[in-house]
């Protein structure tokens, strides 16, 4: 079974993130795979053991990304095709979408798709879903698990919804977003660390997809963010002092008249 698996570098979630002039300040940023898609390669892999074939990273991103994508290599992912091209940077969910679907066009057989459910970045959700469409692929987002029939026509994926369970058969080829709890992600072995970078890794430009750098990008993008802004700072906690009960009292005063949560 063939794989191709959507994958980011983003922030690592215990950096500090600074906003300058409106804009994310980028210097002293530690970078990772986002954990999401870490779900999504575990399982490609976790199929390919069970049914043979190989498994596809296709990453967008600047060059220092690279160190990053080594990740899914050393974890087991057979070759990398990076988007690395000045062009495909600043873009939002649909520019991104329409360099992977480009790529994956060219990369050709594939049986599944994998992607993260989102990235811990922006948050959007999107980029799977926007994938499936542009490729004219069934998809299930938010997936919790996941069976794929012997034969490999077609698969059945459950995802949480609220108040309960959704099951969805589908015919494969088809798009995937991983959630939590799909898998646990393996930890790289020495061994896999070592023939990462021995793999197949191409880079590809804009033109290398057929695309246009007017169609991707900040060009291509459907939405501009106009400003950066970090969240405001939380007051400083009050103390309430005197005897449990009457401070108890206190508190909930201070919670009904000046806080008005109660």
């Amino acid at each position: 079974m063939n794989a191709i698996v959507c994958l980011k570098e983003v922030p690592d979630t215990e950096t500090r993130i600074e906003v300058r002039d409106g804009k994310v300040a980028e210097e002293g940023i530690q970078y990772v795979v986002n954990p999401y898609d870490e779900f999504a390669l575990e399982e490609a892999l976790k199929w390919q053991e069970e049914y043979g074939g190989k498994v596809t990273l296709v990453s967008l991103g600047p060059e220092r990304a690279r160190e990053s994508i080594l990740k899914g290599l050393a974890m087991g992912a057979d070759e990398v095709y990076q988007l690395a091209d000045d062009a495909f940077l600043g873009g939002d969910a649909y520019a991104t979408a329409k360099a992977l679907a480009a790529a994956i066009q060219k990369i050709g057989e594939y049986d599944v798709i994998f992607c993260g459910k989102q990235a811990v970045d922006a948050d959007n959700h999107a980029v799977g879903i926007m994938l499936a469409e542009l490729l004219d692929l069934p998809h299930v987002a938010v997936v919790s698990s996941l069976e794929i029939a012997d034969d490999g026509k077609c698969a059945k994926a459950e995802r949480d919804i609220e108040g309960g369970k959704e099951l969805v058969e589908l015919p494969l080829p088809a798009v995937i977003t991983a959630q939590k709890g799909l898998n646990e992600p393996r930890y790289p072995s020495f061994r896999g660390i070592r023939q990462a970078r021995r793999k197949p890794f191409t880079v590809w430009d804009v033109a290398d997809v057929g695309l246009d750098a007017s169609e991707v990008g900040a060009a291509g993008a459907k939405l501009e963010v106009v400003e950066v802004t970090p969240p405001p700072e939380r007051p400083p906690g009050r103390v309430v002092e005197g005897e449990p009960a009457e401070a108890a009292k206190e508190v909930a005063r201070l919670l009904r008249e000046e806080a008005k949560v109660i």
